[in-house]
């Protein structure tokens, strides 16, 4: 199936860190679909095989990349550089979630959730930052969790949070060259892994069921739906920076799910 092309973003460039599946992907279908050109980077070697498989003939460059590896940050820029030039979109994707209760987080679980979604995060946009344009964007996904509190997700709450106040920080940072950077805080959204690691497939389902039952809205939402709030951050919000937006069915907005 030939995929079809509307060329909105036909002179646009972007990268997509974690693009190999679920948001990411989805945000890399939709550039695409509309003419950008995408660099994009995973780490799982068969969501990348995919990937390659799934995109060729497009205008899309699949790297692999460990958003813990500073090495790997240093080689995406350099690539970034080489492949596309200047870019228009740094999209900041890679995450990593476990359900661990405050009393049951390691020192080894801690590192990992602060390394992929904060560390990782951070470093990418420093050293991908003098590639963007002036006047270009920064989106980065957090997530409900980046705000409030539950014990099974304190240490990956704490990193999204970290996260957030980086990007207001970052905002300013890039503000002389008309950079914006914003953050997307998803709710419950149907990925394969609903973004939780190592999940069983009865766990999952539980997890599905609990998401269903506490979004106002009553569903899960779709990646297609996140990614149009990533590109409305990334292309039409222009008096936009340091903000977060939530696409989450309600459930950061004190709504009541009607009975």
């Amino acid at each position: 199936m030939v995929a079809t092309v509307n060329n909105t973003y036909a002179d646009k460039k972007a990268v997509v860190t974690g693009g190999t599946h679920g948001m990411g992907r989805a945000v890399v279908h939709a550039l695409l679909d509309r003419g950008a050109e995408v660099l994009l980077t995973g780490r799982n070697p068969a969501n990348l095989a995919a990937a390659r498989t799934e995109l060729a003939g497009r205008r899309a460059h699949v790297l692999p990349s460990d958003a813990t590896d500073l090495a790997d940050i240093a080689e995406l820029a350099t690539r970034t550089a080489d492949t596309l030039g200047r870019i228009d979109l740094l999209f900041v994707n890679v995450g990593l979630a476990r359900l661990e209760p405050f009393a049951e987080v390691t020192e080894a679980s801690y590192d990992e959730t602060f390394a992929v979604n904060t560390k990782g995060a951070f470093f990418t946009v420093q050293r991908l930052a003098p590639l963007l344009a002036d006047g270009g964007a920064v989106v980065l996904t957090t997530s409900i969790a980046d705000e409030g509190g539950t014990d099974i997700l304190t240490a990956y709450s704490g990193a999204k949070a970290a996260v957030r106040a980086f990007a207001k920080g970052m905002a300013s940072a890039l503000l002389p060259r008309n950079i914006r950077v914003n953050v997307v805080a998803p709710g419950f959204v149907d990925t394969p892994t609903m973004g939780i690691a190592g999940l069983s497939a009865a766990e999952r389902a539980a997890f599905t069921a609990e998401g269903d039952a506490v979004t106002p809205m009553g569903r899960h939402g779709t990646p297609a739906e996140v990614a149009a709030a990533v590109l409305f951050l990334a292309f039409e919000a222009t008096f936009t920076t340091g903000a977060r937006l939530t696409v989450d069915g309600g459930i950061g907005q004190a709504i009541s799910r009607p009975r």
